[in-house]
C-alpha cells in the first residue's frame, strides 16, 4: 500500500518505518526542512535504539521516503496516517493547532479516495472533527474515510513494540474501512481489535490513566513501608504474584515522566470535565506523582539538616527513564531546579540526554562527560534515571569511589543486601535506609 504519514516524531517516524519495513511504500511529511534532509540521509531526529538501522534499510531499498511537499506526499497515498503532537495546554487540555493544520492540508492535496488514520492521542470526538475540516477543505472530488488507530509505543523500546505489539487498536465507522487497515497490518500478525471511533480514542487515555495509577499506587505504598519498617519492592513481588494485579509498573520510585503519562492524565481529567464527571481518582493521581518527584530532594534535606547551600550534588540521569534522550517531564528537571533554589552546586550526567537538558536546564548546571566525573568530589549523588551504566557497577563502586558516599537511589537500583556489606550511608525508596554508623557520627 501506499502510505503517507504526517509527523515525525516518536510516533510518527517509529510507524512509518515499521509500515516500510513491512514492504510498503511510506513518505514520512514533515514541516522542518533540516529535519527532513536528515532524514532523507538516514540520520535520525531522535535516539531510539535499532530506528536508524531500519530507516537506511529502507531508503535505500526504495520503501521510504521524506519530504516537506504536501502535494508529493498526498498524491498516491492510499492511507494517510496523523501523527503530529497534541502538548498540554496550560488547564491541561490537549493543543488541536497541529492537527488542525493537518487536517486542512489533507482536503487541499489528496487526489483520490483516502483512509485518514488518526495515530496522535486525541480527545474523544476529534476524529470526526476532523472529518468535518477536512471536508469543508476538499478542492477534489474524492471520498475520504476516517479512522481512530491509537499508538501503544513506550520510549526506548518503540521500534519492538511497533513490530511486535500486544494488540493493535482500530475505530471505525464501516466495515470497508476496517478492512482496508486490517489489511495493512496483515504482516504484523498482531491481534487486532476492531471498535467505533469514539472508544478506541477512550482506550488510548484509559490504559494509560490506569497504569499511571498503578504507578502512583505502589508509590503510596512505599511511603507506608517506610514508616512501618516494610520493604515495598518484596510488597510488589508478593502482589504481582496475583495474575489480576500483575508485577509490570509496580516500580517503586520517583514517579512518571515523559511525554505521554503527564500529558494523558491530564487530559483525562478534561475530557471528564467536559462532560460533567469529576474524576477523583485520577486528580489523585496526578497529586501522588508531582509529590513523589520531592521525595528524594525531601531525602536529601533531612540528611543535611535542611541546610544545602554551597553543597556540590550530583544527580545521575536526565532522561525521564532509560533508553530514550526525551527530558519531557523528568523528575531530573524538578528535581534539579528544586536543588538550585536551595543554594546547591549540580554537577549532572546523562548517557543520551545531556544536550536537550542544556537548553533547559540553569547555566549553572555542571554536565560532566562520564559518570566518574560526577561522584570525584560531590557530598553526595541522587540516582534518578536507571540507566544500566549506573547499575552494572554495583552500589560497591560508589562506596569506592566517592570520598563522601552517600547515596540517595530513586529508583531502587540495589539491593539492601549489596549495601549492607559497604561502608555507604543509602537511601532509598519504600526501604529501610542503610546508614552506617561513621557516617551517622560525622553526621
Amino acid at each position: 500500500m501506499n502510505i503517507t504519514v504526517i509527523g515525525t516524531g516518536y510516533v510518527g517516524l517509529v510507524t512509518g518505518v515499521s509500515l516500510s519495513e513491512m514492504n510498503h511504500n511510506v513518505i514520512c511529511m514533515d514541516i522542518d526542512k533540516k529535519k527532513v534532509e536528515k532524514m532523507q540521509q538516514g540520520i535520525s531526529p531522535i535516539y531510539e535504539p535499532g530506528l536508524e538501522e531500519l530507516m537506511r534499510k529502507n531508503i535505500k531499498l526504495g520503501r521510504l521516503q521524506f519530504t516537506t511537499q504536501p502535494d508529493n506526499a498526498f498524491k498516491y497515498a492510499d492511507i494517510v496516517m496523523i501523527a503530529v503532537g497534541t502538548p498540554q495546554l496550560p488547564n491541561g487540555s490537549a493543543n488541536l493547532s497541529y492537527v488542525e493544520e493537518v487536517a486542512k492540508s489533507i482536503g487541499k492535496y489528496i487526489r483520490r479516495d483516502t483512509v485518514v488514520v488518526t495515530k496522535s492521542t486525541v480527545p474523544v470526538g476529534t476524529n470526526k472533527y476532523i472529518k468535518q475540516i477536512i471536508d469543508n477543505n476538499l478542492v477534489s472530488n474524492v471520498k475520504v474515510k476516517i479512522a481512530s488507530n491509537p499508538e501503544f509505543l513506550r520510549e526506548g523500546s518503540a521500534i519492538h513494540d511497533c513490530l511486535y505489539g500486544d494488540r493493535i487498536v482500530i475505530g471505525v465507522e464501516d466495515n470497508q474501512t476496517a478492512e482496508i487497515l486490517e489489511e495493512m497490518y496483515k504482516p504484523f500478525k498482531t491481534p487486532i481489535f476492531k471498535t467505533d471511533i469514539n472508544s478506541a480514542e477512550m482506550i488510548k487515555y484509559a490504559s494509560n490513566a490506569f497504569l499511571a495509577t498503578k504507578i502512583s499506587f505502589i508509590n503510596e505504598v512505599s511511603n507506608i513501608c517506610e514508616k512501618i519498617n516494610a520493604n515495598v519492592e518484596d510488597v510488589a513481588e508478593g502482589m504481582g504474584f496475583d495474575k489480576r494485579i500483575g508485577r509490570a509498573f509496580l516500580n517503586a520510585g520517583i514517579g512518571y515522566g515523559g511525554s505521554c503519562f503527564p500529558k494523558d492524565t491530564n487530559a483525562l481529567v478534561q475530557i471528564a470535565g467536559g462532560v460533567a464527571h469529576d474524576f477523583h481518582l485520577l486528580k489523585s493521581v496526578i497529586e501522588v506523582n508531582n509529590n513523589q518527584q520531592k521525595v528524594l530532594v525531601q531525602k536529601l534535606l533531612d540528611r543535611f539538616d535542611g541546610n544545602i547551600v554551597g553543597k556540590k550534588i550530583g544527580v545521575l540521569g536526565l532522561a525521564f527513564k532509560p533508553g530514550t534522550d526525551d527530558i519531557r517531564d523528568a523528575a531530573s528537571i524538578t528535581i534539579i531546579n528544586y536543588l538550585l533554589n536551595e543554594g546547591a552546586e549540580i554537577v549532572t550526567y546523562d548517557p543520551i540526554a545531556m544536550e536537550k537538558a542544556k537548553k533547559v536546564l540553569s547555566p549553572k548546571v555542571i554536565f560532566a562527560n562520564n559518570l566518574e566525573e560526577v561522584i570525584e568530589d560531590v557530598e553526595a549523588i541522587l540516582l534518578v534515571t536507571e540507566w544500566e551504566e549506573f547499575k552494572i557497577k554495583g552500589l560497591k563502586f560508589y562506596a569506592e569511589k566517592m570520598s563522601s558516599p552517600i547515596v540517595f537511589d530513586g529508583r531502587n537500583c540495589f539491593s539492601l543486601e549489596e549495601g549492607n556489606d559497604l561502608d555507604i550511608e543509602y537511601y532509598s525508596v519504600g526501604r529501610s535506609p542503610i546508614k552506617k554508623e561513621r557516617f551517622i557520627l560525622n553526621k
